[in-house]
């Protein structure tokens, strides 16, 4: 059941988050500023970690891949282009702290508008939706 939360949760901040069709094709998707509401306030950015990546993975395919596809939208957003969309630490404060965040947070709220489906909790530590975010830059670095 959490795994199907987080997916869907996942799913919807992403594909809910991608620009209107009428929308100029050229211009790059508006990233928010916001770091969400929850426990990270910083995320410190390097390369790309590689077994971060693996791991992260894993648990996107044990806990959203139910709700939640790379490149389209399913019962929540497609995953592709949300580390485009998102800030480091909203992506984890919504993955951490999902239901505040979807009461509270003004983006997470829109998704929930746009997908009408709530993401579950996963009850995922801090490091574990940090292998996540890891897999998310990986899938947004891939042509």
């Amino acid at each position: 059941m959490k795994k199907l939360l987080l997916v869907s949760l996942l799913l919807f901040v992403y594909t809910c988050d991608k620009p209107d069709s009428n929308t100029d094709k050229t211009s790059k998707p508006e990233v928010t500023n916001s770091k969400g509401i929850g426990p990270i306030t910083s995320v410190t950015l390097g390369p790309i970690d590689p077994k971060r990546a693996e791991n992260g993975e894993k648990i996107f395919q044990q806990k959203c891949s139910s709700c939640h596809k790379i490149t389209e939208k399913y019962v929540g957003p497609a995953l592709k282009g949300a580390t485009k969309r998102h800030s480091p630490e909203w992506i984890m404060n919504f993955v951490l702290n999902t239901e505040e965040m979807l009461q509270k947070d003004p983006k997470a709220i829109e998704l929930l508008e746009t997908y009408m489906t709530k993401m579950i909790a996963q009850g995922l530590n801090e490091a574990e939706a940090r292998d996540v975010l890891e897999y998310l830059r990986k899938i947004d670095e891939e042509k």
